[in-house]
């Protein structure tokens, strides 16, 4: 083991022992992934870069947008608030789609 990753190692256990890691945001939770599949498998180490800077594209903010509708249909109490949540998500995917078509486009 190198001088660094003992140094690295002595620090991290030294913040366990006082307490630095306790009652982060998001501890004991599962991390969400969705943002990160749901963008095409070509953009995503792009999109996690951008991301992580950030700065969030169209397509990735309007799929976040289709994620949280669909978990929002699941739940709806009614047909009618369904049927306005199907229409609702599919224009953010027309708009996804267009979007994506034209970069392939510009290319």
């Amino acid at each position: 083991m190198s001088y660094f990753q003992r140094v690295t190692e002595q620090r991290i256990r030294e913040a366990i022992e006082n307490g630095v890691f306790d009652n982060l945001q998001g501890s004991g939770k599962p991390l969400d992934h969705s943002d990160y599949f749901s963008a095409p498998p070509e953009l995503r180490a792009g999109y996690h870069l951008l991301k992580n800077a950030g700065v969030v594209p169209e397509e990735l903010g309007l799929l976040k947008e289709i994620h949280q509708i669909t978990g929002h249909i699941k739940s709806a109490l009614t047909k009618d608030e369904k049927e306005r949540l199907t229409r609702e998500r599919t224009m953010i995917r027309t708009k996804y789609n267009m979007l994506m078509e034209n970069r392939i486009i510009e290319k």
